[in-house]
């Protein structure tokens, strides 16, 4: 029997490919707060936009698309609290899992032997709401992994400790 049947490295369903075998850790739901920000200050300068070329021109097809536009921010806004709620870690012993996607669900396993090196980053918005960002680097560019959402303590931990798991599993190759 495999590990994918038995269940200890993931399912053996590849369209369940959140493996319920490993505890997985969440992103702050403070992460939910940076995207509607981001999403706010984008469509307010889309709407202001509109609202001129309404006022100026006075064409009805400027008003129609002022309600599109809310209508899909509407639905967007809900998309960006069901995405933070996909998104999850789990630290392995020689592995580092990372899930998220809606429609498109996406695991992302990144072996730490083949970590070359770990940012911590943290814009504008993520440090006003205490959050910041792991991203992690491999040879391979289509590999890379990012964790947001993670508070700066818990990014600082994960980065050192992804960092010192990579040195040892590399110094085995």
């Amino acid at each position: 029997m495999t590990a994918a049947t038995t269940g200890d490295h993931g399912p053996a369903d590849p369209l369940e490919p959140w493996p319920d075998s490993v505890r997985w850790q969440r992103v702050s739901s403070d992460l939910i707060w940076v995207e509607l920000t981001r999403l706010a200050i984008g469509v307010s300068v889309l709407l202001v936009g509109l609202a001129l070329g309404w006022a100026v021109s006075g064409h009805w097809l400027f008003g129609a698309a002022l309600g599109l536009v809310a209508v899909l921010t509407a639905w967007r806004a809900v998309a960006i609290v069901r995405a933070v709620h996909a998104w999850g870690y789990a630290e392995r012993d020689d592995d580092l899992l990372v899930r998220h996607g809606l429609l498109v669900r996406r695991l992302s396993i990144v072996p730490y032997a083949r970590m070359q090196f770990v940012d911590v980053t943290a814009g504008p918005l993520e440090r006003a709401f205490g959050l910041a960002t792991v991203q992690l680097h491999t040879a391979a560019a289509a590999s890379d992994a990012r964790v947001p959402g993670l508070p700066p303590a818990e990014a600082s931990r994960l980065r050192d400790r992804l960092t010192a798991l990579g040195e040892v599993r590399a110094e085995g190759l």
